[in-house]
């Protein structure tokens, strides 16, 4: 038995590794495709120039420090303990919701995107002709809201996610659809869902339905074969949100400031605020990069992701003509991790077990963290 759990840990963790390198290849491929050498060439000596300019080193560093200052204060000052341990408590107490807030946050934009023409992505359009793309992300889209087969909705989602990406490299602009299937796929529909219902009608003694039922025998081998890896859900959320995070900084920010500096302009940012241009650009784009490297590796998970929620709101209200519905999947994985904290191989993890090792107090549930 324990040679049997052994070897699907490790066929978990390879899949993982390979899941990682074929991002990284991805993200490789679409620089090309999106940026050749002269226009990151162009970026880097763009940025050189911004960040030597006295005011924005200023700006930036002290951010960075008061971030750093901020961190260490609440790790050494244990006032606020009691409602950190509370907070945690309360969204422990969400976490049967979890399947339901993932499904809302990733079968609305599919319908959405099926019934507005784009492929995942606004900026992507349909691959197929006919409408066929289109007819599919619906009902992957209304599956998993209602539940009906919901992990393999998320497996047949991912599949055509992947597949899609070479074809689309502007895919790569919304990396969170693939933490988003996998986590479904882990989590299955929960309550309320078809899947419930079905499950349970079909379990009944002496139903009719239970009877004829073809899909509760596939369905609970497939429950069996994934139910096991639910407890990474959380890693596997930080590891995609932080990737997607400090994509976006680097290749929506950093390495292509036309862009960012032209919606500065555009919505009069820096005449509405006494933030110069390059510094809106700058602050975003490393402030960006900083939150995704934080949620990746699990550090102040809880925090990182209220930081998350924060800019996602911000951004809504500042840039009006943003697609609400194309960010809704990043809302819902950064709330779920306000529920769930780092989860497994984070940092917060560390911090909790060197906070305690002193007073030798009794450990937290796997996963779970003060610091988060």
């Amino acid at each position: 038995m324990r040679r049997h759990h052994t070897a699907r840990l490790l066929s978990f963790a390879m899949t993982t590794v390979a899941g990682v390198v074929l991002a990284a290849g991805v993200a490789a491929g679409h620089v090309r495709y999106v940026a050749d050498t002269d226009d990151v060439g162009e970026a880097l000596t763009w940025m050189a120039g911004a960040l030597s300019d006295p005011v924005n080193l200023i700006v930036l560093g002290g951010g960075g420090v008061a971030t750093v200052a901020a961190a260490f204060l609440y790790l050494r000052i244990d006032a606020f303990d009691a409602d950190v341990a509370t907070f945690r408590r309360v969204m422990g107490e969400y976490t049967d919701l979890l399947p339901w807030l993932l499904r809302l946050g990733f079968g609305l934009p599919l319908i959405g995107a099926g019934f507005a023409g784009y492929f995942f992505n606004p900026v992507v359009d349909p691959l197929i002709g006919g409408g066929i793309d289109r007819l599919l992300q619906i009902l992957l889209g209304f599956m998993i809201i209602f539940g009906l087969g919901t992990r393999v909705a998320a497996l047949v989602g991912l599949a055509v996610f992947l597949v899609s990406l070479p074809a689309a490299p502007l895919l790569a602009f919304s990396l969170e659809w693939i933490p988003g299937f996998i986590a479904l796929a882990l989590l299955g529909s929960g309550r309320p869902s078809a899947d419930h219902v079905f499950q349970r009608v079909a379990a009944a003694p002496a139903t009719t339905y239970g009877r004829i039922d073809p899909i509760h025998g596939p369905a609970e081998w497939l429950n069996r074969r994934l139910t096991p890896y639910e407890r990474y859900v959380p890693t596997v959320i930080r590891v995609g949100m932080g990737v997607a995070f400090v994509f976006l900084g680097l290749f929506e920010k950093l390495l292509a400031p036309e862009m960012a500096l032209a919606v500065v302009d555009q919505y009069g940012l820096s005449e509405a605020t006494p933030i110069p241009p390059d510094l809106w650009v700058l602050g975003a784009g490393f402030g960006e990069v900083a939150l995704g490297i934080a949620i990746a590796v699990g550090l102040f998970t809880r925090a990182s992701a209220g930081a998350a929620l924060f800019v996602f709101t911000l951004t809504l209200f500042g840039i009006p003509d943003d697609p609400v519905l194309a960010h809704i999947g990043l809302f819902s994985l950064a709330s779920a991790l306000l529920i769930t904290g780092a989860g497994p191989y984070a940092l917060d993890n560390r911090l909790e077990n060197a906070d305690r090792e002193p007073s030798a107090a009794p450990e937290a549930p796997a996963g779970e963290s003060d610091a988060s």
